[in-house]
């Protein structure tokens, strides 16, 4: 084949324009799969083969030359042009250049249709198990912080506003519990991912006797396409990646913005270190969290990506168009911004210096415990309405006359409910107020304790997909 000579050239009388073939070249986006272009591509030779549709020897002479690619494409040496349009054709070609009409014969029974799928299938099926062992990483990491931090009591909020006391540990479990959500949704996407389109080619299937089993068996796949107008056509299984991809980023950037307004002098609830934060080119006394800003800026990049590939995807005509190409970009980019952030986000929350006997006095302060009053006077008989209504009024009183409700005497308690007794003061600690929600999910020494031991313990089943 002609070097300027395209695959697809036969039925046209000219050659691309230039600014055509620019414009429509994928090239610089796509040949990070060519590892697994190539891995297909063996498979689907020895299938070939196996079939009797090509020779055993052509097949050991195509699979040659292709591991031959492979090594030129590791180390740098493969030259690429525009010119080859996709990772796809600038293999082949090379193929072809490199072992005659041989290599001609690779594409027998296949489309470039059903070939990126494939290779886009491979990649994320590689990528994943990547993801999903960073995931377990960052899981273990705030772990491993809830233990350290088991005795620190820090306000809780609801409306950006002092709530109740609840341990830092359980604030801390709370994320890993939004990551092993996180965690479970790539997991179970597997099933999804690992479903091998080859052989579907155009849109129809080929008319050749192939095997398509034996190529799954080769890749690895666990299950065949059963349609092929939707194998060439579907993208739901990066969409699905990409969703579960948004909702990671974004609990990660929940966390990330807690540690931008805890480190500021407002809260100083804790220090980022260092490493993870930059100066001002104008102010030389600040210290910016650019790494958390950064983590929740990078969320709303994910956010796009996902709109990017539902409205790549929900005006297209079955099966296959080119806009599809369209779909490499915001996936790579998810890829590679979902890795980046759970290693930077792992390594900052271990340097995290936190201020516990300021979260301890913050604690205290905003009436935190006037829930742990009204449920006193619940425990004495009074209809909760009735008691929230007591204590509200216990709270205006205290506000008017300056005062904080562990500060009044029996007498001012007795004065809103004659069921007060001096037992009551034993309520309105931080620490009691934490330790008296002993129930599973609650924010009791006890409760957080259990949870991690039961964390450390845990054996729950998990896909090895790595496996797979």
């Amino acid at each position: 084949m002609n070097k300027k000579e395209k695959p697809w050239g036969g039925r046209f009388a000219k050659q691309p324009d230039k600014l055509a073939e620019r414009f429509t070249a994928s090239i610089q986006i796509d040949k990070r799969l060519y590892p697994y272009d190539i891995e297909g591509s063996i498979a689907h030779a020895t299938m070939l083969a196996k079939q009797g549709i090509i020779s055993s020897r052509e097949a050991e002479t195509i699979n040659n030359a292709l591991a031959d690619i492979q090594l030129d494409l590791d180390e740098n040496r493969f030259t690429f042009l525009a010119s080859d349009e996709d990772i796809h054709m600038a293999i082949e070609k090379s193929l072809i250049e490199r072992v005659g009409e041989t290599g001609g014969k690779l594409h027998t029974g296949r489309s470039r249709n059903d070939q990126v799928t494939l290779d886009m299938r491979l990649y994320l099926r590689h990528e994943i198990v990547q993801i999903i062992g960073l995931l377990g990483e960052l899981k273990n990491t705030f772990l491993k912080l809830a233990k350290q931090e088991i005795q620190t009591i820090m306000p809780g909020y609801t409306h950006m506003q002092k709530a109740q006391p609840v341990l830092l540990a359980h604030y801390l479990l709370a994320y890993w519990e939004m990551l092993d959500r996180d965690e479970a949704r790539f997991t179970d996407s597997w099933k999804r991912i690992n479903v091998m389109p080859l052989g579907s080619a155009a849109l129809a299937g080929t008319g050749l006797p192939i095997d398509r089993e034996y190529a799954a068996t080769l890749l690895h796949f666990p299950a065949l396409s059963q349609n092929s107008m939707d194998a060439v056509s579907d993208r739901d299984f990066i969409i699905e990646f990409i969703s579960s991809s948004a909702l990671l980023m974004m609990h990660m950037s929940r966390f990330a913005e807690d540690m931008i307004l805890w480190s500021t002098d407002e809260f100083n609830f804790v220090e980022i270190d260092d490493a993870f934060t930059t100066g001002s080119s104008i102010m030389p006394q600040k210290k910016n969290p650019d790494v958390a800003e950064l983590l929740r800026g990078k969320t709303a990049r994910v956010y796009g990506h996902l709109m990017t590939l539902l409205t790549l995807m929900k005006g297209l005509p079955m099966t296959y168009n080119r806009d599809l190409q369209e779909d490499k970009e915001p996936f790579f980019d998810t890829v590679d911004t979902v890795k980046a952030c759970l290693q930077v986000l792992n390594a900052m929350i271990q340097q995290l210096t936190f201020n516990r006997e300021k979260m301890c006095l913050d604690a205290a302060g905003g009436f935190s415990t006037a829930t742990d009053m009204a449920e006193y006077l619940v425990k004495k008989g009074v209809p909760f309405r009735s008691a929230h209504g007591v204590v509200g009024k216990m709270v205006s009183y205290c506000l008017k006359n300056q005062k904080e409700l562990i500060s009044l005497t029996i007498e001012e308690f007795q004065s809103f409910s004659a069921e007060f007794q001096q037992d009551i003061y034993r309520y309105l600690t931080v620490e009691s107020s934490v330790n008296i929600r002993n129930i599973t999910g609650g924010t009791s020494l006890l409760a957080v304790r259990k949870r991690i031991k039961s964390l450390q313990k845990r054996g729950r089943e998990k896909v090895d997909v790595s496996q797979s």
